[in-house]
């Protein structure tokens, strides 16, 4: 019995995108053979043409998805939070300790930024923002932090936690300079709280 025709393409799209993450992870996106990758997930060049355009095409694709699993585990990590600041807070730092991970480095701090261009214009980055100032919209009106306009505050923190991710995803020792960034970086969040 032949698949649905919106299944085959789920599938098709799965697979192209898993082969993608698995060769851009490990050898990064300049060396990853287009002939390679379709072969690796039993498919060929058409197929890639067809769902993704082109290669840059489905860097976004990889993209969006590691992104996804980025934000699922920032929002895990602020829902175990004792309160609504102690949430940011800690959903801020996890975006930061993110870039510890090697497939994080390579695809979403270093290539990404290399193909795509500029993370601030990335469809992806603009949810951040929306969500960031949400958040920061509820902490000002509950006296949480000072009154300041949200969405400034959120740019200023989305880029503080990106540029601190790039240094790490960067560094010779990204580790020591992980613990630099968040202690840094969270002295520097405190000074957003209403003073009494």
């Amino acid at each position: 019995m032949r698949k649905p025709r919106s299944q085959m393409i789920v599938e098709t799209r799965t697979k192209l995108i898993a082969a993608a993450r698995a060769a851009f992870g490990t050898v990064g996106y300049a060396q990853t053979s287009m002939d390679d990758l379709t072969a690796s997930a039993g498919l060929t060049r058409g197929a890639l043409y067809h769902h993704f355009g082109d290669k840059k095409g489905l860097l976004v694709a990889v993209i969006t998805e590691i992104d996804g699993e980025m934000n699922a585990h920032m929002q895990a990590v602020s829902a175990k939070a004792g309160d609504p600041w102690t949430g940011f807070r800690d959903e801020c730092t996890a975006y930061i300790e993110l870039a510890l991970d090697p497939e994080i480095q390579r695809i979403m701090l270093r290539d990404g930024p290399a193909v795509l261009g500029d993370p601030w214009d990335w469809p992806t980055l603009s949810e951040c923002i929306r969500s960031m100032t949400e958040s920061l919209t509820k902490l000002a009106e509950t006296g949480v932090i000072a009154s300041i306009d949200p969405e400034a505050a959120a740019r200023l923190i989305a880029g503080a936690t990106q540029y601190a991710a790039q240094w790490i995803a960067n560094a010779p020792e990204p580790e020591a300079i992980s613990r630099k960034a968040i202690d840094a970086f969270n002295l520097m969040l405190d000074g957003l709280l209403a003073r009494s």
